[in-house]
């Protein structure tokens, strides 16, 4: 799971992160709105964790923008009052939950995987391509009676190809949804992955290519 934290208090930005990082949740922080919006819009996120008091844009603001546009990842609003008028405001922009600060760890993350749990109800459970199946839940790719489990990486990519089977997927693409905008990945991080991916469709004697497109991406094609 990639958790995106927007609070601007650095000391309280960075236990987040430390919580997110003891449950093996990726995970990338901002500190003001703005740049909270940007990140959002990447959609590459499964649960946001947004303070309302930030600098530059509010959450409130933040949140009602990403609804705006059909961002409907789930968002975990941070506030340091206890009021009714801003729990409502938040929930009736488009927020999923509340906290009031300060919160316990436990009660964090128990939000965090209820939020999680709603979310997975909406997706379906696996993505077909051609001859290929892959279930999302326990990360295995399926070609008739044949199955392989697949690394996080190697999952993230192939989900990211078959999601989007009718268009070239550019590498950049690729690079910030799997590895992350503040990654060292490089190009040949994604080649080396998309190489472990056709040794195992053709271990599983799939009829499904991985085709690059020289200087731009990838797209899935069925072998004719």
């Amino acid at each position: 799971m990639r958790v995106l934290i927007v609070e601007d208090e650095i000391r309280l930005a960075d236990t987040l992160g430390e919580i997110m990082h003891t449950q093996k949740y990726a995970y990338d922080i901002v500190y003001d709105g703005e740049d909270g919006l940007s990140y959002a819009e990447s959609d590459i996120y499964d649960i946001i964790i947004l303070d309302i008091m930030l600098p530059k844009m509010d959450g409130f603001e933040v949140v009602k923008s990403l609804r705006k546009i059909k961002i409907n990842t789930p968002v975990l609003l941070l506030t340091a009052r206890d009021e009714v008028l801003d729990k409502v405001k938040g929930l009736d922009f488009g927020a999923d939950d509340y906290l009031t600060k300060p919160f316990s760890v436990e009660e964090l993350l128990a939000r965090v995987r209820a939020l999680s749990r709603r979310q997975s109800e909406i997706f379906i459970d696996e993505l077909k391509f051609s001859d290929i199946v892959l279930n999302l839940s326990n990360y295995t790719l399926n070609c008739g009676k044949k199955s392989v489990h697949l690394g996080y990486k190697e999952f993230e990519i192939l989900r990211l190809l078959m999601s989007n089977s009718s268009q070239v997927v550019p590498k950049e693409d690729i690079l910030t949804k799997v590895w992350g905008y503040d990654s060292d990945a490089e190009d040949n991080n994604v080649e080396v992955y998309i190489s472990f991916l056709r040794k195992k469709l053709q271990f599983l004697n799939s009829a499904v290519n991985i085709a690059t497109i020289r200087k731009i991406g990838y797209h899935l094609e069925e072998a004719t």
